[in-house]
């Protein structure tokens, strides 16, 4: 079917969604675009992407190449994702420090419902896709409990950062930034983002180039990673179905407990920016919160982060039409 404009107003609307969920650890925009309807496609896209695209533009040019890797549609959600991630940085950033139960609990009400609509989406429960429920689910929550690395330094240290975020960035259940988090690059990754506005705007050339040589050695192992991970997924997207929905949801069931808005701090580092953050923090019950635990809004964010999946699976019913 021939997509409008306003068809590709809307991936890009979509992959701002995207884009704002890979920002935050414990949310991914693979859930995301499964959600909106448009994960398969993605999928699909990404795995034709290859030197064979020369190949077509060689012999039926330009125009053949990009349908061949549905080009129009890549570029659309790419640049709702980039627009996404370089203007929510900072705010992301000013609301974990500030407002972090708020901005949890509405992350928390969003996961939930995912959870709940991916796994409506398996049609044949057994044996197999119950087990692969559970063994992720337990796999996801130690996942969680684990302390971060010390921040990354080498380049190949931000390659490899880049290989495995963007594969947790795809996968539905699976937070890119909570494993950046994890492997200690969450900081440089949101403050390379910053820096590269910033010294872009300010024109400081000295912090862009440093930003940017950050920023595309994780692009670098970024790209590596999608094609890698893509051809894999697709095939298990179109034989094993039920299963991958079964680990999707497992993954997803486990991570609530990152997201979980009230924590207790157990352990903190000094960054280089010389402020404290957390490394090693533990869910607690709002009434053991040490201080105030914000929980009549809490409450009313996990909401509408629910709503905000409902509304999301709304337009994902339009797929068929776009």
């Amino acid at each position: 079917m021939k997509r409008r404009l306003s068809d590709y107003l809307i991936i890009t609307f979509k992959g701002i969604a995207m884009g704002a969920a890979d920002v935050v650890p414990g949310v991914s925009g693979g859930t995301i675009a499964f959600i909106s309807g448009i994960y398969e496609e993605l999928i699909e896209s990404i795995d034709k992407i290859s030197f064979d695209v020369f190949k077509v533009w060689k012999k039926e040019g330009f125009n053949a190449a990009w349908k061949s890797i549905n080009g129009s549609f890549l570029l659309a959600l790419f640049i709702g994702i980039a627009i996404s991630i370089l203007s929510l940085a900072k705010l992301i950033k000013w609301l974990l420090h500030n407002e972090p139960i708020i901005l949890w609990s509405f992350f928390f009400g969003l996961v939930l419902a995912s959870i709940l609509y991916i796994a409506k989406q398996i049609n044949k429960w057994n044996l197999k896709v119950i087990l692969a429920v559970i063994l992720t689910s337990i796999l996801s929550y130690f996942i969680t409990l684990a302390e971060p690395f010390a921040s990354p330094e080498s380049s190949i240290y931000l390659l490899f950062c880049g290989f495995i975020a963007i594969i947790a960035m795809i996968l539905p259940g699976v937070s890119g930034a909570f494993i950046l988090l994890i492997l200690g690059a969450y900081q440089t990754a949101i403050d390379t983002i910053n820096n590269l506005v910033e010294g872009l705007s300010t024109g400081n050339m000295a912090l862009f180039k440093d930003a940017f040589f950050k920023f595309l050695l994780l692009a670098i192992g970024g790209i590596a990673g999608l094609k890698v991970f893509s051809k894999a997924l697709n095939w298990m997207f179109k034989h094993q179905k039920n299963l991958t929905l079964g680990i999707l949801t497992g993954f997803m069931i486990g991570s609530l407990n990152k997201i979980w808005p009230w924590k207790e701090v157990l352990k903190t580092r000094i960054n280089s920016e010389g402020e404290e953050v957390t490394v090693l923090d533990k869910s607690i019950l709002p009434t053991s919160y040490n201080g105030d635990s914000q929980l009549v809004m809490a409450l009313l964010f996990i909401v509408i982060g629910f709503v905000a999946i409902l509304i999301l699976e709304s337009l994902g019913k339009r797929k068929n039409k776009v």
